[in-house]
């Protein structure tokens, strides 16, 4: 697990305790941003999923050399 993957979920985290307390509280300016945030920790997660990928696939690589 890399840094991009650990800072997303815990992003996406945050975002969902955000839009739990707005939701309760009826915030809907703290609802809007815990979804932004779940947003931008999903997108965080994918490119620390994508940077995951890549290096594995350059270690087989350099596994078979």
């Amino acid at each position: 697990m890399n840094k991009d993957q650990v800072k997303g979920r815990i992003e996406e985290a945050t975002g969902k305790l955000k839009e739990a307390a707005g939701k309760a509280v009826g915030n809907e300016s703290l609802e809007g941003e815990g979804l932004a945030e779940q947003a931008t920790g999903k997108a965080k997660t994918a490119l620390g999923d994508a940077r995951q990928s890549v290096k594995d696939a350059v270690q087989k690589v350099a596994d078979k050399l």
